[in-house]
């Protein structure tokens, strides 16, 4: 039978097996003692006719001695084949098998195993053939069992490289995940894998290992799963198109991953060395990291270049002349300067004599102690703009750069290009934003009797742009201060401007002195109003929704007065007690529209710290809202503190070194204005008791020091008590509040306001509220729910404040 042959039939089972193999055993007198089934089968004698005759009776030559001078000693027995005679009369060439059995009187008997010598062969040839395939195959082989174990290897196997070797351990975690879904799907699982080999001087550059893995399950007869088969296959070839394409598809996802243009340009250097350059050099002009960004080629004049990033295949880089963010110098000759100038690449051979290099000594000392030998400069451009260069070399790598290596750096810098430009773009946008927001917050906080104040504002990170949150202190009528922080939905230019239309709107309600939840409702309503408008324009929305929480503090009252839009309940901090998260009822944030606001007043203690804050607060570094909480009343835990040193607190216990939303956030300690410089009159409606109200204001002002004003707050306050008897109707009081300014307020139970006009010369009346106007500072109205108060505010001389 041919190899063909034996190699197509099925697999013959081992002739020798003890089962069917035919089985003789003789005594010491070489006289047979036990024929088995296998040796009838095999020579057609019964047992009967066998069993008590000499061994040597069924030879051809019936010559024992001979017969065994044909066997080979192999260990403690022999083997070979002999001819012996079939029951039929013919000669049988048969394999023999035999060995001495050594009885317990210390005589000797044979146990010999035969089989037809045909069988044998074949089945030796086939022996033969899976030890060839197996042992001297080039293909790698290991046998694994169920538990992923490596069994056995072969030599072609043993002496690859990389992660396709078992060492008969534990298999490495690659190869485990194949064979395992080999073992669990019962189907052949097949991987192919390719990798660079670092090259060295013996070897040629961008190598690459290719690995073909094939695995599959082993069984028995039975059909039982006995272990997974690894057959592999290694070869080491040049860098291909495919190779080239992988490298753009790795550069694809890892350049670009953030907008912060430093991180982008590190991120291209690590892509080229040292796959593609020993060493990388990228240097970006200054006018990329200006306001007005490079200009166009058009426009190219001297510009200076800074060096942004470079990397070297050595730590210590050799190579480097100029540290990461200094100026860089180029000669007028140099492929730099050539290649900004004409927006093109240039690749030069690198030597001693290279004109441009020997004007150079720096970079000529460098260069050709190295033994660079290929020099490779591609412009950084996009969008029709030059931005920069990038500057590779070559010396350890022995091949120069060529035509196919040019056409990989330039896709891969153009691809960075893109990334950079986006990263210079969002970094203006970004910057102007934060410019605006910065301009639209207030500059300085007013310095106010009621309270004191400490804020501070930090913008998001890069990556997520600048927000939208602001706050605000508004100094009201009768002393009270107003309390605001908001935030509004998203990030960039759209919610800084945002962010300035509702600061304006909430300062000029807040002049209106509306009620806290009356000022949200109409801030809702602007909202509402502001997103229908935006979605009917092309630019898409500009305000898509807010938080505000807007309290009112009165120094006279101590009281606070707090209403909400969706933002987080503020913070009190008691001198005597715990810190306090008021219940303000949660009312829903701004720009849903046609649903109530509500307030709530809280008695607060002089010296008393009220914190109001946005959720970036709280909501840091991923922390659960409770927590957040928790330590913003360990912050506050002592309201003794100065401003500052809470603000300070607050920022390190409470945010990350960079936090991913904007957080605004505002502390007043409160002061309560001490009942001696407060004086308040019931007025009776009686015009007669104008002269009355005249001498009371009069001695009060006295008493207070303040007689230089006596004359022009009698007059505002007997025209304002006039006009309260005449117009409106009781109860009226008056009250007058000695503070930075001296305030005199009229109030009545009439909710009619009083408007200023000029009266005509016939007129008898109607000059009243005109000559307020013009005495007084300020002036206004504020309604509230018995009626209304009109008040004034006056500067007092220098010498009273």
């Amino acid at each position: 039978m041919g190899v063909s042959g034996a190699l197509g039939s099925a697999d013959p089972a081992d002739p020798f097996d003890i089962v069917s193999a035919a089985v003789v055993v003789t005594d010491a007198r070489k006289l047979i003692v036990y024929w088995s089934p296998g040796a009838e089968g095999l020579l057609g004698h019964p047992a009967r006719d066998a069993v008590g005759h000499p061994v040597e009776s069924f030879l051809a030559g019936r010559n024992l001695s001979a017969a065994v001078s044909r066997l080979r000693r192999t260990g403690r027995g022999w083997n070979g084949v002999l001819a012996v005679r079939h029951r039929a009369g013919h000669n049988v060439d048969i394999a023999v098998r035999a060995c001495a059995l050594v009885a317990a009187d210390g005589h000797r008997g044979w146990l010999i195993v035969a089989c037809d010598a045909e069988e044998h062969a074949e089945y030796a040839f086939h022996e033969e053939i899976a030890h060839g395939l197996l042992e001297r195959s080039p293909m790698g082989i290991a046998v694994l069992d169920t538990d992923l174990h490596g069994k056995w290897e072969n030599r072609a196997l043993a002496d690859m490289d990389g992660a396709t070797r078992t060492d008969t351990g534990a298999t490495p975690p690659l190869l485990s995940q194949y064979a395992k879904r080999a073992l669990l799907t019962g189907q052949p699982q097949v991987t192919l894998e390719s990798s660079p080999l670092r090259h060295d001087l013996t070897r040629r550059r961008n190598q690459r290992r290719v690995e073909l893995r094939s695995f599959f399950p082993v069984r028995n007869a039975a059909g039982e799963t006995l272990g997974v088969c690894l057959v592999a296959l290694q070869a080491v070839g040049q860098d291909s198109a495919r190779d080239r394409l992988a490298l753009l598809n790795e550069a694809g996802e890892h350049i670009g991953t953030t907008l912060d243009l430093d991180r982008t340009v590190r991120e291209l250097a690590e892509v080229v060395v040292p796959r593609v350059a020993d060493f990388v050099a990228i240097d970006l002009l200054d006018a990329v990291r200006a306001e007005g960004g490079p200009a166009t080629d058009a426009d190219h004049g001297e510009e200076t270049l800074r060096r942004a990033a470079h990397l070297s295949i050595q730590e210590d880089h050799p190579e480097v002349v100029v540290e990461i963010g200094a100026t860089t110098h180029y000669r007028l000759r140099s492929p730099q300067e050539r290649c900004l100038l004409t927006g093109k690449p240039v690749c030069e051979v690198v030597s001693p004599s290279t004109p441009w290099l020997v004007e150079d000594s720096l970079r000529w000392k460098k260069l050709i102690r190295l033994g660079v030998h290929t020099h490779l400069v591609v412009p950084l451009r996009a969008r029709g703009i030059t931005m920069g260069v990038v500057t590779l070399l070559r010396w350890k790598n022995p091949d120069p750069f060529d035509a196919d290596d040019l056409l990989l750096v330039e896709e891969l810098v153009a691809r960075a290009a893109v990334c950079v430009d986006n990263a210079r773009r969002f970094a203006r946008e970004r910057q102007a934003a934060l410019t605006l927001q910065t301009s639209l917050l207030p500059p300085d906080l007013p310095e106010l009797n009621a309270v004191e104040v400490a804020y501070r504002y930090l913008p998001a990170d890069a990556e997520a742009g600048v927000g939208g949150d602001w706050f605000d202190v508004i100094p009201l009528s009768g002393a009270r201060v107003a309390l605001v922080v908001g935030d509004v939905v998203g990030h960039g230019l759209h919610a800084a401007a945002s962010m300035g239309r509702l600061r304006a709107a909430v300062q000029t309600l807040a002049d209106l002195d509306l009620p806290p939840d009356e000022l949200l409702a109409h801030v809702d309503d602007l909202v509402v109003r502001l997103s229908d408008e935006a979605e009917a324009a092309t630019q898409g929305p500009t305000v898509i929704g807010a938080t505000c929480v807007y309290a009112v503090y009165d120094p006279v009252a101590r009281t606070i007065v707090v209403a909400r839009a969706g933002h987080p309940s503020p913070a009190i901090a008691h001198l005597s007690e715990p810190v306090e998260f008021p219940d303000i009822p949660a009312g829903p944030p701004l720009g849903l529209g046609g649903l109530p606001f509500e307030s709530a007043e809280i008695a607060v203690e002089e010296g008393s710290v009220i914190a109001l804050y946005t959720d970036g607060l709280i909501e840091a570094s991923d922390r659960d809202v409770d927590v957040g909480m928790e330590r913003l009343c360990f912050t506050l835990a002592h309201p003794d503190r100065p401003l500052e040193e809470i603000c300070d607190i607050m920022v390190r216990t409470l945010l990350p070194t960079r936090p991913r939303d904007d957080v605004a956030f505002l502390i007043a300690r409160t002061h309560a204005l001490s009942p001696d410089r407060v004086a308040s009159w019931e007025i009776p409606t009686d015009p007669s008791a104008v002269h009355v109200v005249r001498n009371n204001v009069a001695r009060q002002l006295s008493v207070w020091g303040l007689e230089e004003v006596a004359f022009t707050t009698e007059l505002i306050a007997s025209e304002l008590v006039t006009n309260a008897i005449r117009h409106a109707y009781g109860p009226i009081s008056l009250r007058l509040i000695h503070e930075r300014a001296l305030i005199c307020e009229v109030s009545d139970a009439s909710h009619t306001a009083p408007h200023l006009r000029r009266a005509l010369s016939t007129d008898e009346g109607g000059r009243g509220l005109f000559l307020v106007a013009q005495l007084a500072q300020r002036w206004g109205t504020r309604h509230e729910a018995g009626g209304k108060t009109i008040w004034t505010e006056q500067q007092l001389p220098d010498d009273g404040t």
